[in-house]
C-alpha cells in the first residue's frame, strides 16, 4: 500500500466520525471547527485532546511530552492514530474486501485490525505504528520492505545530513529548526536507504542513540566505515551517556546545544 492510497483513505474517512465509532465524544467546542475531549490514548481526567474537524487533524498532549508539539509538525508528519477495533468494518464499507486488507497488513489473518492503540506515520512506501500498549510490540509495519530514508527528497540537496534512528528524534530535530535530517527507522540500512547516502557528496552526521550497552555507537562505527569506503563523509555525533536525540531535547536539551554536538563530531 503507497503513500497515494493511504491519503486517499484518510479522506475517505472522516477523523470525527472515526473517533466517534470508537466511542469517543468532544467535551466542549472550540472556535474554529475545533473541539476538545479526553484523549483517547492515555488516562485523561482533564481534556487534553483537540480535534480539529476542518483539517481532519488531532493534537495530544502525551504527543507534547514526546517533543511534538505543534500543528506545523503534526501537519509535516501527517500523524495519525489507530486506536484499533474499528478500521476493518470502515474500510470494508468502502468496498475493500477483507483479502485485500488482510494482503494490505492492516488486517491479521484472524480479521482484527492489525494497527492497535498505534501513533501512526505514513511513510514513503510503508505505514508505522508506535504502540502505547506496554504488552504490545512497540513497532509494525506493512508488509514488505521499510522502504528509503524518511523524507529523503525534503532533505537530499543539502551538503550536510542529520541520521537518526527513530521518527520521535527526527521530530524533535525538525521541531528544534534542524530541517536536514532524516532517518533510517533502525540502525540498519537497507541497501536503497545506504545508496541514497551516497547519491551525492554530503558530510552525514551518524546521530545514533548512546545505548548503555554501546550498540547504537556500535552501528554508527560500522555505518561510517561503510560510507567512507563509498567516498561519503561521515561523523559521528556523541549524545550524552543513556540518551537518544529525542531524550535529550525532551529533558532540556535546546537547539544551541544539540548544534555544539555536532561541531564536535568526529569521523
Amino acid at each position: 500500500m503507497n503513500r497515494q492510497t493511504l491519503d486517499d483513505l484518510k479522506q475517505q474517512i472522516p477523523l470525527m466520525g472515526y473517533l466517534q465509532a470508537h466511542d469517543w465524544h468532544p467535551a466542549r467546542p472550540l472556535s474554529g471547527g475545533r473541539w476538545m475531549g479526553l484523549c483517547p490514548l492515555h488516562e485523561d481526567h482533564q481534556p487534553s485532546f483537540l480535534v480539529d474537524t476542518n483539517k481532519d487533524l488531532f493534537y495530544c498532549y502525551d504527543l507534547y511530552q514526546r517533543g511534538i508539539r505543534s500543528r506545523a509538525l503534526l501537519d509535516h508528519m501527517r500523524i495519525g492514530y489507530a486506536p484499533g477495533g474499528c478500521l476493518r468494518g470502515w474500510l470494508t464499507q468502502f468496498g475493500y474486501s477483507l483479502p485485500t486488507l488482510r494482503q494490505a497488513g492492516l488486517v491479521t489473518g484472524v480479521g482484527y485490525d492489525a494497527y492497535v492503540r498505534r501513533i501512526v506515520f505514513p511513510l514513503e512506501d510503508n505505514l508505522y505504528g508506535r504502540s502505547l500498549s506496554p504488552s504490545a510490540p512497540p513497532h509494525r509495519f506493512l508488509p514488505g520492505s521499510k522502504g528509503g530514508l524518511y523524507a529523503w527528497k525534503q532533505v537530499q540537496s543539502y551538503p550536510k545530513v542529520i541520521l537518526v534512528e527513530g521518527l520521535f528524534d527526527y521530530a524533535v530535530l525538525w521541531e528544534a529548526g534542524f530541517h536536514n535530517v532524516t532517518c533510517s527507522l533502525g540502525t540498519h540500512l537497507n541497501a536503497h536507504q545506504f545508496r541514497q547516502l551516497c547519491d551525492g557528496p554530503r558530510t552525514v552526521y551518524l546521530t545514533f542513540d548512546a545505548d548503555g550497552n554501546g550498540s547504537g555507537q556500535q552501528a554508527a562505527q560500522c555505518l561510517s566505515r561503510r560510507l567512507r569506503e563509498r567516498g561519503t563523509t561521515a561523523r559521528l555525533v556523541s549524545l550524552p551517556d543513556g540518551h537518544d536525540p529525542n531524550s535529550f531535547f525532551v529533558q532540556g536539551g535546546d537547539a544551541r546545544q544539540f548544534q555544539s554536538l555536532l561541531e564536535a563530531a568526529q569521523p
